[in-house]
């Protein structure tokens, strides 16, 4: 493994940092974040300097009322220069309401597991491919970018493992067929595991070297950090994550949060890695979620603080101190 690969000593390499709490996290949700608060949220982490932000879904308001207000915080968030807001688009018409929004790219997904996308999507993924292919179409017209987002490329909670043949074929698919500009290789349930991670990544690497890849995992079973390792050493450096370790598929059994943004930022940042993110101000955001959603978060960096965030001395350190000296001497 070279210097550049390692994921112990990141040599100020650059990883992309995507958040995806503003969509993967508030839509499962029980409380309505109301939309003043949203868009705050994003200026916020605009600011913070991530990479990428997933601001909504252009979905059903029956189907995720957590997201309803999808067009109200698209257009009025404030744009910072670099930043990408994206968004999740399941079919034609929220292609349409995502284009009027002057949304930057588009997110469409499907599984790579027949029975995940059949109990997530209620469709196959033959129909499913079908009905993205429309979506694509109106995102070419309109000049707009498309990420494909497959679920389930790690393992499905229904059919187990899912050959990396398979998850290629549809990576194939959609970058020869669609155009994609990007692929996300998702984790929906935390099924991955690090050996398997480096290997699919890899994979992906050798057979489209140029394109963007993006990783997206849970931390259902405690290997978040893990895999985001693993993937580096094997060339990724795209990541989603979610603000306060909030989210998770509500079609998928047993899942629990995506990986949390601030602890995967300050881990990163302790390996020497350059994460373009400014982390006091992502702790600032974090920290007003259990407000607006009304519940503590996963987060382990808002409860315990950084690193070197340091306690103060006991009050009586002083005579602590003179004790312990006077029994010496």
């Amino acid at each position: 493994m070279t210097q550049e690969m390692t994921p112990w000593n990141g040599a100020g390499r650059r990883i992309h940092m995507q958040e995806v709490g503003t969509r993967d996290g508030l839509q499962v949700e029980q409380a309505f974040v109301p939309t003043q608060e949203k868009i705050d949220l994003v200026n916020l982490l605009s600011n913070a300097g991530m990479a990428k932000i997933e601001v909504t879904a252009f979905v059903s308001p029956q189907a995720i009322p957590a997201l309803r207000d999808a067009e109200v915080v698209m257009r009025e968030i404030e744009r910072r220069p670099g930043v990408v807001y994206t968004a999740l688009v399941p079919n034609a018409r929220g292609a349409e309401r995502a284009i009027d929004a002057k949304t930057d790219e588009l997110n469409l997904v499907m599984s790579a597991s027949e029975s995940h996308n059949l109990a997530n999507l209620r469709m196959t993924r033959a129909q499913s491919f079908a009905a993205l292919s429309d979506v694509n179409a109106l995102a070419r017209q309109a000049g707009i970018a498309v990420n494909v987002s497959l679920s389930c490329c790690f393992g499905c909670p229904m059919e187990g493992d899912v050959p990396v043949s398979t998850v290629l074929g549809w990576c194939a698919r959609f970058i020869d067929e669609f155009g994609a500009t990007g692929v996300t290789l998702c984790d929906t349930t935390g099924m991955a595991y690090p050996s398997q991670v480096a290997a699919l990544v890899a994979a992906f690497r050798e057979r489209w070297p140029g394109k963007e890849l993006t990783l997206h995992f849970h931390n259902t079973r405690g290997m978040g950090l893990a895999n985001v390792l693993a993937a580096i050493a094997a060339g990724a450096n795209r990541f989603d994550a979610s603000l306060g370790g909030i989210g998770g598929c509500p079609y998928a059994p047993g899942a629990t949060g995506n990986v949390c943004s601030e602890e995967i930022v300050h881990a990163l940042e302790l390996m020497g890695f350059d994460t373009g993110v400014d982390l006091p101000l992502l702790l600032q955001a974090s920290r007003r979620l259990p407000e607006l959603i009304g519940h503590d978060i996963p987060s382990q960096i808002v409860k315990a603080g950084r690193r070197l965030d340091l306690h103060p001395l006991p009050d009586d350190f002083g005579a602590i101190r003179e004790r312990a000296l006077a029994r010496a001497a």
